[in-house]
């Protein structure tokens, strides 16, 4: 497929963009395809196409970074050990850098509503999508409870003079407001606040590098004590594999851009170069994290007994142990902020997911309306209202509340990646049996198969392995929580399947233009070269970091 043509006839009314198409062969469906390819409000979802370029990239860099990293990972270098904490990050990053290869060369190519569930049931079932769906909204709601329970204990370790109901309460209006102004209003705010994240971030790989070598007064250089004392690993493998539930929470969201795309004015720019820095925010983001959370802080630190309700960040224990007490609070102020972000992404990804199934017969009709600004205003509400799963720290504490909820959508995670490398590789096996080519891919995946066949082996194997800990000594209830996820999957599948008799897709005879359209701003794009033309091994890697 070669990039499209800009068009001198890319006409400008009433601020929404139109396309002048002179159909040669009469073909007037074609035509009306071809309109509806340049409207600002996307016709078959009712979803305003506003997200920018710069949107899509930092949402790619650093949206979703929040309380899983800032705080879970305290809890993962606990379970671990710094070295257990690394591997973890890597070998999920490894998982996660596949899983973007293949969604990058599905979604430039079908920048359509429901990404990844609706091309589970594109290309290989109905039922199949209808379980992806769901399993992908559990994790949303998850995280946006487990942000929800975060950014509400923050605010009451600075005051509570405000029961934390209350303070719930609060911030769940003013999010749902916050979301129901829009998508570029949504656009613009993470691209800011992402922006803080990742300054925030340099800024205390810096601290740990000068604090390690000695510069912080009263400290002597320590380097890499704590990997010696207490030790690099906590419980072995069993700490190993604990510390993959954690990680695959930490990652969840690099799929994202996927769901964002049809609200991308240009997703054939847009989406490749957000897979791209994808590599970026697996490297500095998530490595980075891990490599000086565990170089700074020991995995046998303690929480405050005062503060059971609180949750700690390596990043704080690091600044105490330093000697700034005070810290906790400029750390906390981070944490508020990346919360912010964090919540209000989980929202607007949940809520989408629920529109595009529910337009597609997936979910309950009334989910999959948007009023004539394009927000899914039933959506946005129902997905808010699962943030309330985040009072369960009333009874339990922060951090008790918070490992249940990791533990229950992590599984689910690795469910959804495999599911999506599982869509790429029946994808694959449709273009090539139809008589296309790979040169004619607006995005091609790096080192296809064997990028999709590891996605697929290695996400389904780790879905298996993250109850580990559970087995010895035995705990009923955490494997009820770490596994349940897993039957459900199948389930939700063979229900839907049963009752709806859905027939398994055919790779001869499936559709391969449907969902596909072309950007919005087109005529004022500048192409260098077609992507899909790129021959050399090295041009390869290049393009697709």
């Amino acid at each position: 497929m070669s990039l499209p043509q800009r068009d001198p006839k890319l006409l400008k009314e009433d601020g929404v963009s139109i396309h002048a198409h002179d159909s040669g062969d009469g073909d007037h469906e074609a035509s009306s395809a071809q309109a509806g390819d340049f409207r600002a409000i996307d016709p078959k979802s009712g979803v305003k196409r506003g997200l920018k370029t710069r949107h899509l990239s930092m949402m790619a860099l650093a949206g979703i970074i929040g309380p899983g990293l800032l705080i879970g990972s305290g809890g993962a270098l606990k379970s671990g050990g710094p070295a257990s904490l690394l591997i973890g990050f890597g070998v999920i990053g490894i998982i996660a850098f596949s899983i973007m290869q293949s969604l990058g060369e599905l979604t430039t190519l079908y920048p359509s509503g429901g990404a990844f569930t609706d091309l589970g049931d594109h290309f290989i079932d109905k039922a199949f999508g209808v379980a992806v769906g769901w399993n992908y909204f559990i994790i949303w709601f998850c995280v946006l409870a487990n942000e929800y329970n975060v950014i509400s204990s923050v605010t009451v370790f600075w005051s509570d003079k405000i029961p934390l109901y209350g303070y719930f309460l609060i911030y769940w209006f003013a999010f749902l407001g916050f979301q129901l102004l829009g998508v570029e209003t949504f656009g613009e705010a993470e691209f800011w606040l992402a922006l803080i994240k990742i300054v925030g971030l340099i800024a205390y790989f810096l601290f740990s590098i000068i604090y390690a070598a000695g510069g912080v007064p009263n400290n002597p250089a320590f380097g890499f004590k704590y990997w010696h004392d207490p030790g690099a690993f906590v419980d072995g493998f069993k700490g190993v594999a604990s510390v993959f539930v954690f990680c695959s929470t930490f990652y969840a969201g690099v799929e994202s851009v996927a769901v964002a795309a049809t609200e991308t004015k240009n997703p054939r720019v847009a989406v490749p170069l957000a897979i791209r820095q994808v590599f970026i925010r697996i490297v500095v983001v998530y490595m980075g994290s891990a490599f000086f959370f565990g170089l700074t802080c020991p995995s046998n630190f303690d929480v405050d007994s005062d503060a059971g309700r609180a949750l700690r960040s390596p990043m704080t224990i690091a600044l105490q142990t330093a000697g700034w007490q005070g810290g906790v609070h400029l750390i906390n102020a981070f944490i508020f902020i990346t919360c912010l972000s964090a919540v209000n992404s989980s929202i607007y990804i949940g809520s989408r997911t629920l529109l595009y199934m529910a337009q597609d017969g997936k979910a309950p009709k009334f989910l999959g309306w948007t009023d004539r600004r394009g927000v899914p205003i039933p959506a946005i509400v129902f997905t808010n209202l699962f943030g309330a799963l985040s009072m369960m720290n009333v009874s339990t504490g922060a951090a008790v509340a918070y490992d249940y909820i990791v533990n229950l959508s992590g599984v689910s995670t690795f469910l959804v990646w495999a599911s999506i490398s599982f869509i790429h590789i029946r994808f694959r096996a449709a273009w090539k049996v139809q008589g296309h080519t790979v040169d004619e891919l607006p995005f091609q995946s790096l080192f296809y198969p064997y990028s999709a066949y590891f996605g697929l082996i290695a996400n389904i194997f780790l879905a298996f392995v993250q109850g580990w800990g559970t087995f010895a000594p035995w705990n009923a209830g955490k494997f009820v929580d770490a596994y349940i996820l897993l039957p459900l999957f199948g389930i939700i599948f063979v229900v839907y399947k049963l009752i709806n008799k859905t027939e398994l897709r055919n790779i001869h005879t499936v559709d391969l233009q449907s969902g596909r359209r072309r950007d919005l701003e087109e005529a004022k794009e500048v192409y260098h070269g077609e992507p899909g033309k790129v021959k050399t091994l090295w041009n390869k890697v290049f393009s697709s970091l």
